[in-house]
């Protein structure tokens, strides 16, 4: 589960990492007051679970508590990648001198934690890692030791931070061990012009495997600030909104992952994760159609089984009951292989619904569903 960035700023405080004053609001006209109190001028910074915030206009400073309200107004209501901001945080502006990328991720491959960190943070870090990656360190943590202060400073050494965010490292993986993290990172973490090292903000993802030992979460486990993803929570579908236009349905983690990356490259950006699972019925598989159509950033559908537990017919009598129950707008591109892929098959081409088309391997699924997304 990801946290809101007011979220994670409170743990930051929590754990003893320095961060600037912010208080969060859904209100305009509280936002007067909360700029009154952190002195008039502020930062007013929506507050939506996913990146370039900044670039999308969710993060504007305000000269005055006037201004404040004004500003806040602006932005509760406004669309960021599909993701509506339905509360602000205002936060105090910092005289920033160096910008800086500290963060800690569970790297499954390796079975360890990836401390990664760089002396060129800030809204650009996507692209310095992509032109420049010997600008970014990338140094693997055991588990078993952990963040020490040398093992920090040996980080920092290596990414070519200022030895007083050597404590700040430390800190961070206190904030992912003691809270069942898998992902935290600093984004900006500034130094001020007077030297003080502070969070600007905070990015941290929980494990929901570690539920039953973080009770403060509960309620926010259940909790969803996409309606999409409410929706398909509501029908326990295992579902994640993402940027893109291509929707994309599976039954297996891994197969779903293998799908996005082959949408992504045919040059077309996967809208969703939705894995419904190896023994999904024809019943999840109507309801994740309907959840991924409901979308309206969806251009195509792209539904990728391979039969095994689940056959392929079953799912294929899941979208013909989907078409039967749902407005279909959008055109579907199906690959069924595996368990009774051939009677899946001739299920569809008896519907014969002219939005529907199938295709015989998922590079030519994915490739089909990229021209129909980039032809609507």
């Amino acid at each position: 589960m990801d946290l809101f960035e007011h979220q994670a700023r409170e743990l930051f405080e929590e754990h003893g990492i320095p961060v600037p004053r912010a208080e969060v609001t859904d209100s305009p006209k509280e936002a007067r007051g909360i700029a009154r109190r952190l002195g008039g001028r502020v930062v007013v910074k929506a507050q939506v679970k996913t990146g370039g915030r900044g670039k999308a206009g969710g993060v504007k400073l305000a000269a005055d508590p006037a201004a404040a309200e004004l500003t806040a107004r602006q932005i509760i209501g406004m669309d960021i990648k599909g993701h509506t901001v339905g509360t602000v945080m205002l936060a105090e502006p910092v005289d920033i001198e160096s910008e800086f990328y500290v963060g800690y991720v569970l790297d499954r491959a390796a079975g360890r934690f990836l401390a990664i960190a760089s002396a060129e943070g800030g809204m650009e870090i996507e692209e310095v890692a992509a032109r420049r990656p010997q600008a970014v360190a990338r140094v693997h943590i055991d588990p078993a030791e952990g963040v020490t202060t040398a093992r920090a400073a040996e980080i920092a050494e290596a990414a070519g931070l200022p030895p007083q965010t050597v404590d700040v490292l430390v800190r961070l993986w206190n904030v992912l061990v003691r809270e069942d993290a898998v992902l935290v990172e600093v984004n900006p973490l500034v130094r001020t012009a007077r030297g003080q090292i502070l969070a600007l903000d905070g990015k941290v993802t929980l494990d929901d495997n570690a539920q039953f030992r973080q009770a403060r979460w509960g309620d926010q486990q259940a909790a969803h600030d996409d309606p999409l993803e409410a929706a398909a929570a509501a029908k326990g579908l295992n579902y994640v909104k993402l940027d893109g236009e291509v929707g994309v349905i599976g039954n297996g983690a891994g197969l779903v992952m293998s799908t996005l990356d082959v949408v992504a490259g045919c040059g077309a950006r996967p809208a969703n994760f939705l894995d419904i699972g190896g023994g999904a019925s024809a019943q999840v598989m109507a309801d994740g159609l309907s959840v991924v159509l409901s979308d309206p950033a969806v251009k195509s559908v792209l539904v990728n089984v391979f039969g095994g537990i689940t056959a392929c017919d079953a799912v294929a009598d899941g979208i013909v009951r989907a078409l039967e129950t749902v407005r279909v707008t959008k055109p579907l591109v199906v690959r069924l292989d595996g368990n009774n892929a051939a009677r899946g098959r001739a299920i569809l081409d008896g519907r014969a619904h002219p939005l529907v088309q199938q295709a015989t391997t998922m590079d030519g699924a994915a490739r089909r569903a990229a021209q129909l997304a980039d032809a609507t």
